[in-house]
């Protein structure tokens, strides 16, 4: 840990397994790295302006405070690159520059430091800024509107509004197959399917990620599609198109994971992950919002701390 008072531990003997925080942070932001790349393949020399000022500003953000309070410089730890990372893949390539300062000063300073560094936040910081920017300035969020001046070759509308102000027939005749490689309009790190499963099988293969959060909250999201479409499929789209659209992928593997805002335990996970899933459709379906995500994880981030109190039973305790 960077602040040894901190860390509250038994007596020793001690057997450290060889990871670190920042090995940590620098492989989830290896693995974030290739959705991040197809999102400048995408959107071009905009979009790699959006995610440098996104990472720069993190980390000045979080150096200067520190400076400021005295404390020890926590930059080499990585997790403010990582922050700025992922708030920088969220956004739409046209995003202007104080909207991206505004919201690195909000994720690492409000959503994290405020609240005692990494490890203390009860929220994913990046989640918050974009929820917290999202309400004050929702017009920057609207991605239509941002990129309508793009010339691209592939969809020209979100397929989230298009879906949900329209119905099934409006996105019909997207092919998934162009959904999934990431040829369509949202967040620049948040559209290429192929690229987040990979980074995702990555993290959980290093150890990095549980199995149980990913696994659950998709499931939760493909279930609950499915109930909708059954119950109208001219018009809620299906599970499929739900799943590779918005920041679905993203959450799944690089959001709700979080470390400090998301269980410890199997169970609480499965159960934490799968209330992500449903809450996003509902909120999808039935909420004012087109994309339901950003809420749906701050509100499994809110219950953290009551589900994981679910523990299982020690080892000889009868009652």
């Amino acid at each position: 840990m960077n602040n040894p008072k901190k860390l509250i531990v038994s007596h020793a003997p001690f057997w450290h397994i060889g990871s670190a925080v920042p090995e940590r942070n620098f492989n989830i932001i290896i693995a974030a790295l290739p959705a991040a790349l197809m999102g400048l393949a995408a959107f071009g020399i905009p979009a790699l302006a959006v995610l440098s000022l996104s990472v720069a500003s993190a980390v000045g953000w979080e150096w200067g405070v520190n400076a400021l309070a005295k404390r020890k410089n926590t930059v080499g730890d990585g997790h403010a690159v990582l922050i700025g990372l992922l708030f920088g893949m969220l956004l739409p390539a046209a995003a202007p520059w104080w909207l991206v300062v505004t919201g690195t000063f909000t994720a690492v300073v409000i959503g994290k430091l405020i609240f005692g560094g990494i490890g203390a936040n009860p929220f994913n910081p990046a989640v918050l800024a974009y929820a917290i920017l999202s309400v004050a300035w929702k017009t920057f969020f609207d991605f239509d509107a941002q990129l309508i001046h793009y010339s691209l070759d592939f969809t020209p509308f979100y397929p989230l509004t298009a879906a949900k102000a329209f119905g099934t027939r409006a996105v019909a005749g997207i092919p998934l197959t162009e959904l999934f490689f990431g040829w369509q309009i949202g967040g620049i790190g948040a559209g290429c399917g192929l690229a987040l499963i990979l980074g995702g099988i990555y993290l959980i293969a290093r150890g990095f990620v549980r199995w149980e959060i990913p696994l659950s909250f998709i499931a939760g999201l493909f279930i609950t599609a499915a109930l909708f479409h059954m119950a109208a499929p001219e018009v809620y789209a299906g599970p499929m198109f739900h799943l590779l659209t918005g920041f679905s992928l993203i959450a799944a593997f690089f959001l709700a994971p979080e470390d400090s805002s998301s269980p410890v335990n199997t169970t609480p996970m499965l159960i934490y992950g799968t209330l992500g899933g449903v809450m996003t459709m509902l909120i999808r379906n039935m909420g004012q919002y087109p994309e339901g995500v950003i809420f749906a994880v701050l509100l499994i981030n809110l219950i953290n701390p009551l589900v994981d109190k679910i523990r299982p039973k020690a080892i000889g305790k009868v009652a």
